[in-house]
């Protein structure tokens, strides 16, 4: 059985002062003593490393972000130890068993960055698998007429959702990588991040050039991969931290300081239609509340 020694310290506490009746100054520091630092590991795709976000660091193949969701979620934690291995374009097999080509050379499994002394795993994995990015450029246009350019007809054609039928196709191996990931560092607490509101009710067209059908679809196919992800996630021991509400409000849509997500044309420094430094804070914020609350 997995071990979970994230808060152990703090549980055999509160249970030595409940036995205990009285409270004694040594007792009360204790009750108030922090959790034992974690050896944390970072695994996924652009969506945690954080392409195009002052300051990359590491293979430059990756475009991973020293200000990316990691980052800030160590720096929360007050990490013992901390290894980023999140990269641009990752799929899921280079989690667990291919290593990933990049514009500056290969780079290992990242699977081979856990251990059994790692306590926290956070992934992000998925967009890649089911072609997330390349199919919402797909539904890009500058013209208003819907009745010749709307994405999602052509996606749904003949009665097939090809974006759901990507979703089921991966989902099964999602569920075998967290597999993977336990039998790799099995007293680590396993936290599947999930992808957030990218795209507001209808879009806003021609700001952000999608229609409003397309935007809908879009952010449906998300909404319906984060499902997917946490059901593999519930079935294979581990938790899944939904970050489409934290982000509403936040999409490409919005004011560009208060953007979680860029759109086309970037106004902050991120890479199109991924978090910005702001987004990559709050998904950050998001994930060290789930954390500290169990």
């Amino acid at each position: 059985m997995r071990r979970h020694r994230i808060g152990v310290g703090l549980a055999v506490i509160a249970g030595v002062l409940t036995a205990c009746s009285t409270d004694s100054p040594a007792q009360e520091a204790l009750a108030t003593a922090p959790p034992a630092p974690l050896n944390y590991v970072a695994l996924g795709d652009s969506a945690a490393s954080g392409p195009r976000i002052p300051d990359q660091v590491g293979e430059p193949g990756c475009q991973r972000s020293d200000s990316n969701y990691p980052h800030v979620l160590a720096q929360e934690l007050a990490a013992a130890s901390f290894v980023d291995v999140t990269c641009s374009g990752a799929v899921t097999e280079n989690i667990v068993s291919a290593p990933q080509g990049t514009s500056s050379g290969e780079v290992p499994v990242q699977l081979d960055a856990l251990s059994a002394d790692t306590d926290l795993v956070t992934v992000t994995i998925g967009g890649n698998d089911i072609g997330l990015v390349s199919t919402a450029v797909q539904c890009l246009t500058f013209t208003s007429t819907s009745a010749t350019n709307v994405c999602k007809d052509r996606l749904t054609a003949g009665g097939v959702d090809s974006v759901a039928a990507a979703i089921a196709e991966h989902a099964p191996t999602w569920g075998a990588m967290l597999d993977a990931v336990a039998e790799r560092a099995p007293d680590a607490r396993i936290l599947v991040v999930g992808y957030g509101t990218y795209l507001p009710d209808g879009g806003c067209f021609p700001t952000q050039p999608m229609l409003p059908e397309d935007a809908d679809y879009i952010q449906s196919s998300i909404t319906a991969m984060n499902e997917a992800l946490k059901m593999q996630a519930n079935e294979h021991g581990a938790e899944f931290v939904d970050t489409e509400p934290l982000s509403i409000g936040h999409d490409v849509c919005a004011a560009p300081d208060q953007r979680y997500f860029e759109g086309v044309i970037p106004q902050n420094p991120a890479a199109p239609l991924h978090p910005t430094a702001a987004g990559m804070a709050a998904i950050a914020d998001g994930v060290a509340l789930v954390v500290r609350g169990n």
